[in-house]
This record gives C-alpha cells, structure tokens and sequence, in this order.
C-alpha cells in the first residue's frame, strides 16, 4: 500500500504540495497510475499552470500522489501502484480517484494536494478519509499539463485537512483568493436524493442545524444526471484512453472492461442528448442557488466500503458517485466537509454545492459550518 508514486520532500519552508500523479511536473514522469502510460513517459518538459503557480507561492512539492489508474474509478483500488491506506480504517478503501492526494494530507505527509475530479474524484477520497475537499466550477482553474479523461468534465482543485488548508490550495491556484464570509440571510437548500443511509442523512442534517434553519428543495433531474455524467465521460474517455484497448496486458481487467464500456457507449450516439440534458439541468440548480446560499446534501450514500464491495463488479463505483458526477454535469463548485456520524468511527461528509465562480462564499460557507461543529 503506498501513497505516492514518486516521494520527491523538495527542501524549503513553505507548504507541502502532493500532486496527484495525473498532473505534470517539471523533470518527473506522469504516469496517471497506469503501466502502459507510465512505460511511455518521460520526464515532463515543464510543470502544469496549477503547479508553477503553486512553486512561485512557496510551494514544495512532496511528491507525485497514487490513484485510481487512468483516474477511472472512485475506489483508489489501484494494482499496479499500490492502494493508498485509508488512515480512518485500513479496512476501508481510501476512495478515488485522488486516493493519494486523499491519504498523504489525511496523514500529514503534506499540507495541501492537488486532485482533480471528474465525477467526485476530490470529493469522494475526501469523505472516505475525513479531510476538506474543492472541486472548483468547470473552467476556472487551467487543465494544460492534467491527463484528460473528460475535457467536459474535468477539474483540477485543493485538497486538505480543513477549511483553512483548502483556503491554501486555492491561494497557490490563485493568489490573493479570499473566502467570503457566510451570510446567513440566504439559507441553504437541502436536496433530498434516494438510496442515502438515513444515518448519513440525519448527520448531515444535524450539521447543518448548527447554522441556522435550512430549506427543503428537490430536484426533477439530479438521479438522471448520473447518467448523463457517465454518458460524456464514456465519450471522452474513450477518445482520449482507446489506443490502451491493444495493450490489455497493461492493464488491469477491470479498467480494460471499462475502456471497452465506453466505446460502446460513445458508438451509442448519446453525446447531444447528454449535452442537452446538461443545459437544462444547469438551469434548474442555478434556479435554485439564486434562492439559496448553497445546496447541500451527503457526498457518499454510505461510509466508506471495503475493498471486496467497491471492487466486485465493473458498475462498482456507482455506488461511490451516486451523488456526485451530477455537480460535474452542471459545472458548478462543491465543497466536501466531514461531519460527526453517531455511533460510527469514520465520519459521513457533507457536499455544499454553490453557484459557478462562487468557490469564495462556498469557502465561507464551509468554514462558517466547520467552526459551528467544533
């Protein structure tokens, strides 16, 4: 079991960044965690945007974080580089795709990571593993030097043990970024989404009673949009992952499977009805977040699982993303925060969704919530 890929521990005194191993930097090979992209991979010529924006602050580089190979699944269950242990329960799969990202700030092998999550890649390893994850709106943060999965769909955000760490990564992102206070006048809009453990449900409930009264809102398209999320990264990850169906002994057989999935899906012809569909759903959660200060709901329909139930089957990861591909399909930003789960050893998580470009009230939000739990 490992966390990284490459330990690098670069000198100096500013923060520690882990750099999930699907974006570039200078001088080290990105593999994307898969064998038949790291036998081709060189050194990279330089570092992604994300990254010397991160060096010009300060930044260290710890060390190119594991993951899920070819960012395809939400587990962190990886064969060929090893499965991050999840510091809550070594039992338990540290979630995915960011796993490493997930477990090296969960443990305090650095104080920031970068992840980048396609259909809860940054929210999903942050619920499994008790820490603050941001998946930003689609489009803020640069992709040049991230290994595509879903252009469409694809961002790159800050991982870390709290609000403020979160705060940090954005800061190396963008300099100058500033959370902007919570404002209670707005409440916030809880959807209610079937299949939640209704453990989960009450915890993210009773977090969010410490702000203040919430509204009830539901959504005609949020269990559809699951769908559509998969539907445009089948499409894409194909075009970008096709070529790797001639090396299957690359791979493992679970991510061959999945390869061929796509291409079956992409053959289905689906694309415009999918990307119709993301047009009228972006509408509906803009409808409300002008109402509300955010949306919130669980990040995870259960605690973490263990490895023999995430991994039994090739649909395995619904499980894991049932509530989180949608907030990709809409392009907005969300927010993943630990909050106590009764009676449990692992935490539940709550997913505050906000309005596209909002990250600086959603960061607000979040740290407004994570000092009412303390």
């Amino acid at each position: 079991m490992t966390t990284w890929i490459i330990k690098t521990d670069a000198p100096g005194d500013g923060p520690r960044l882990a750099v999930k191993d699907a974006i570039d930097v200078a001088g080290l090979p990105t593999t994307a965690g898969c064998a038949a992209v790291a036998e081709r991979a060189g050194p990279a010529a330089a570092d992604a945007p994300v990254v010397a924006s991160a060096r010009a602050r300060g930044a260290r580089i710890a060390g190119k974080a594991n993951l899920n190979e070819l960012c395809m699944a939400a587990d962190g269950v990886n064969p060929w580089s090893g499965t991050p242990a999840n510091p809550l329960d070594p039992s338990r799969v540290p979630g995915g795709s960011s796993s490493g990202s997930a477990v090296a700030v969960a443990t305090g092998e650095a104080d920031v990571a970068f992840g980048t999550d396609t259909s809860g890649s940054i929210r999903i390893p942050a619920a499994c593993c008790g820490i603050a994850g941001l998946k930003t709106t689609n489009g803020r943060v640069p992709l040049e030097g991230v290994h595509p999965l879903s252009p469409t769909l694809d961002v790159v955000g800050p991982m870390g043990r709290d609000v403020a760490a979160v705060v940090l990564g954005m800061d190396l992102i963008e300099p100058g970024f500033t959370p902007v206070p919570y404002d209670a006048s707005l409440p916030i809009a809880r959807l209610r989404v079937p299949g939640v453990d209704p453990a989960i449900d009450a915890a993210v409930d009773d977090a969010l009673r410490r702000l203040g009264p919430f509204s009830e809102v539901a959504s005609a398209h949020y269990e559809e949009a699951a769908t559509v999320n998969g539907v445009i990264v089948s499409v894409e990850g194909w075009e970008q992952n096709g070529h790797l169906l001639g090396e299957p002994d690359k791979l493992s057989g679970r991510i061959h499977r999945r390869i061929q999935h796509m291409k079956d899906v992409a053959e289905a012809g689906m694309l415009d009805w999918a990307l119709g569909f993301q047009k009228s759903f972006r509408a509906e959660l803009d409808a409300i977040l002008a109402r509300h200060a955010a949306i919130a709901l669980p990040v995870l329909t259960c605690v973490a699982p263990e490895p023999g139930e995430a991994d039994e089957a090739d649909e395995s990861d619904l499980l894991l993303t049932t509530l989180t591909g949608q907030v990709n399909v809409a392009g907005l930003p969300a927010f993943a925060l630990p909050v106590p789960l009764p009676g449990s050893h692992l935490p539940a998580s709550v997913q505050l969704i906000g309005p596209a470009g909002g990250e600086e009230r959603l960061c607000g939000l979040a740290a407004a919530l994570e000092a009412a739990l303390a």
